[in-house]
């Protein structure tokens, strides 16, 4: 399904809902220039996107990047394998969600994949994270790998429904996406969704509410088909959007207008 001419005739521009503009090799591919990320977006139909913020450390200098750039939000959080055991201030946290151009806290959650031993430490830097959010107002951005359980169970634990959020790049089943949605949190693909070994996933795509769905990059990792292999970009949530269009036998353009809409209103109305 080709959505090119959707796209450069007006269209519903779509939304990156999570990437990391900050991480992707700039010198190599744009120039050194941001902008040329931006605009290299927007001439895929894409009109905003959400950089995630994944280390406290360089929290500064990601929002200086992308400062310039209306089309750009920010969100405020520690990655779960980030800095193991070293914990952030839940005050600088919450005090950095006042920024009013921060709309989300995360990415947090669980990953057991890449850490190892006891990993409490991860568990209560989640449970910190969740507090802002409720204190804040602000939903959350949810990580979670190999850890599909005890993300739920924390979520439900901490009250996480009252602020809800989104299941970052989702990868798990039917049952695991059911829970999350009954705990007010959206689901998010990523170019997984698109790999041919995804059949599980691509059965969520096809049950999920249309009003709970979003699409992503989480540039410069998990580039879809057709560019699997290579650093991902934001331009190219267009091939993840397109692909589920085709799971759902609907056409692009309404993919793209419905997911648009569910990140403004999980996120906040476009001003």
């Amino acid at each position: 399904m080709n959505a090119s001419a959707d796209v450069m005739q007006g269209a519903t521009p779509l939304v990156d809902s999570h990437c990391h503009i900050d991480l992707l090799d700039l010198e190599q591919h744009y120039n050194g220039d941001p902008a040329e990320v931006v605009q290299e977006a927007q001439d895929a139909g894409v009109g905003h996107m959400l950089c995630v913020s994944v280390s406290l450390q360089r929290y500064a200098s990601m929002r200086a990047l992308c400062d310039p750039f209306e089309q750009v939000s920010f969100s405020i959080g520690v990655h779960p394998n980030e800095d193991p055991g070293n914990n952030p201030d839940p005050q600088i946290l919450l005090e950095q969600t006042a920024d009013p151009r921060v709309v989300a806290v995360g990415e947090t959650g669980l990953d057991y994949f890449r850490s190892e031993g006891d990993l409490d430490w991860q568990r209560d830097r989640f449970r910190d994270h969740i507090a802002v959010a409720r204190q804040s107002g602000k939903p959350l951005i949810i990580h979670s790998r190999e850890a599909a359980e005890d993300t739920i169970r924390l979520l439900a634990e901490e009250n996480a429904a009252e602020v809800g959020g989104v299941m970052h790049c989702f990868a798990e089943d039917w049952a695991v996406a059911k829970q999350a949605l009954d705990l007010n949190f959206y689901i998010s693909f990523s170019g997984i969704v698109t790999f041919n070994s995804a059949q599980t996933l691509k059965e969520v795509a096809k049950k999920v509410p249309a009003d709970r769905m979003l699409v992503e990059t989480d540039c410069p990792w998990l580039a879809p088909v057709p560019n699997r292999g290579k650093p991902n970009r934001p331009a190219w949530v267009r091939h993840v959007a397109e692909h589920i269009a085709e799971l759902r036998e609907t056409t692009f353009e309404q993919i793209a207008a419905q997911t648009t809409e569910n990140y403004w209103r999980l996120f906040g109305a476009k001003s």
